[in-house]
């Protein structure tokens, strides 16, 4: 059996043997095929928005307009989608003072050049583009309160924009539910204090903290109420297969637009689990699996049909290496059960950087052994509590010295962040 495995902007190709693979777990995302373009699915969804009026009607009369765009790490299709809001709000508005606003969130900056592969050479050199820094006190202004306790500090640009907008995609997220929608907000371009409490062990620990789920879900609660306190009036989410096309678009208000198109995501993204002794998943490939920090997100899907004791074997280039010094040394200097400790025993206001991503790892690292296919440096991997490995062929053997057994079932999640996970379809 072939399988193709998204690695960075490559694939892997891998004969499996038919009968260890217990089942293949896809989302019928590439099955679905629309009517129209993506450009027309774009253009059509921005002219008839939920619960909103059309975006050139919103934008008259307001002079400092911002448009919130996704950063390096999403691969939201820029450069289709922003020309065509772009349009909108100048039609309505041609005086308009449009400021692209890039929602980094706690990520490294956006480079130039990923700014230009985003957007495109022409909107890179007319455009205002600003790219958030969510350590910038000068530059956060405080908003509300959040349910949480949080106080809500985001950019001064959003805060003081006459309109704010946002573009970006829905796919299934490992704690938040779903991305898109009011994520473009907070975390997008909030403060590093702000996302720390958001993202705190509690929440964490909530049933209702996983993939696919949003009543219920703490911090998705506190993300909507912070999409609503700071305005956010108007978003175009579309969603995409592995191909990175767009097959549907929803536009208009940022939470009834939102929730049309994660109702979507879940009718074609949902795959029904079966349990295995070995789970491979990988992060959709590049930009998704750019850092290992990233590549937690495709390991719940694995986590979610791995035996307790059981190999998850993730898949992913990680060119940028860990993603973030202070999560390398969450698990450099402790084991995963003394992690989970910490971080339950630490006050939401309190909660460190990188804690949330580390208390996920280190749940899945407690119940599963994890072998990581990477170009990473093998000490690194090691020091993080996982086995590195450069070959297929070298992390199956891995999986089965740490099983104690060569005879073993295996389920292949070849897009592991494209997947909801679920007992019964």
């Amino acid at each position: 059996m072939l399988v193709q495995l998204p690695y960075g902007r490559d694939v892997l190709n891998y004969e499996f043997d038919n009968k260890s693979v217990k089942g293949i777990l896809r989302g019928k995302m590439d099955d679905f095929i629309p009517s129209k373009s993506s450009q027309e699915l774009v253009a059509e969804s921005i002219e008839n928005p939920f619960d909103s009026l059309p975006l050139r009607e919103l934008a008259k009369g307001k002079k400092k307009i911002v448009l919130i765009a996704s950063d390096h790490t999403r691969p939201v299709p820029s450069k289709l989608i922003v020309p065509e809001m772009l349009a909108q709000i100048r039609s309505g508005n041609p005086e308009a003072d449009i400021t692209i606003l890039i929602a980094t969130g706690c990520h490294r900056e956006t480079t130039e050049q990923e700014l230009k592969e985003k957007f495109g050479s022409d909107i890179l050199n007319k455009e205002k583009i600003v790219i958030h820094d969510c350590d910038d006190e000068e530059n956060l202004v405080t908003i509300c309160k959040l349910p949480s306790g949080a106080n809500l500090r985001i950019n001064r640009l959003a805060a003081e924009a006459d309109l704010l907008v946002a573009e970006g995609f829905i796919e299934p997220h490992f704690f938040a539910g779903f991305s898109g929608g009011r994520k473009s907000i907070y975390p997008g371009i909030a403060s590093r204090t702000c996302v720390r409490h958001n993202h705190n062990s509690g929440f964490l620990d909530s049933p209702f903290a996983r993939t696919g789920i949003l009543e219920g879900n703490p911090i998705h609660e506190d993300m909507i109420y912070a999409a609503k306190a700071a305005k956010l009036k108007f978003i175009v989410n579309v969603v995409i297969n592995s191909r990175k096309e767009v097959i549907a678009s929803f536009a208009g208000d940022c939470e009834k637009a939102h929730i049309a198109g994660t109702k979507f995501v879940l009718e074609n993204m949902g795959v029904k689990k079966q349990l295995a002794d070995v789970v491979i998943t990988t992060n959709n490939g590049y930009p998704m699996d750019q850092n290992l920090y990233q590549m937690v997100k495709g390991m719940c899907a694995a986590e979610a049909t791995c035996k307790k004791g059981g190999v998850i074997i993730a898949v992913g280039k990680c060119e940028d290496g860990v993603g973030g010094d202070v999560f390398y040394r969450h698990f450099r200097d402790h084991s995963p059960e003394k992690l989970l400790e910490m971080f339950r025993k630490t006050p939401p206001e309190k909660t460190a950087t990188d804690q949330w991503q580390a208390h996920i790892l280190a749940r899945i690292l407690v119940n599963h052994s994890v072998v990581l296919l990477s170009d990473m440096d093998d000490k690194i991997v090691r020091e993080m509590g996982m086995i590195p490995v450069k070959t297929m062929n070298q992390a199956l053997d891995e999986a089965a010295r740490a099983l104690g057994k060569n005879d073993f079932t295996i389920c292949i999640i070849p897009e592991g962040i494209s997947v909801i996970v679920q007992e019964d379809l």
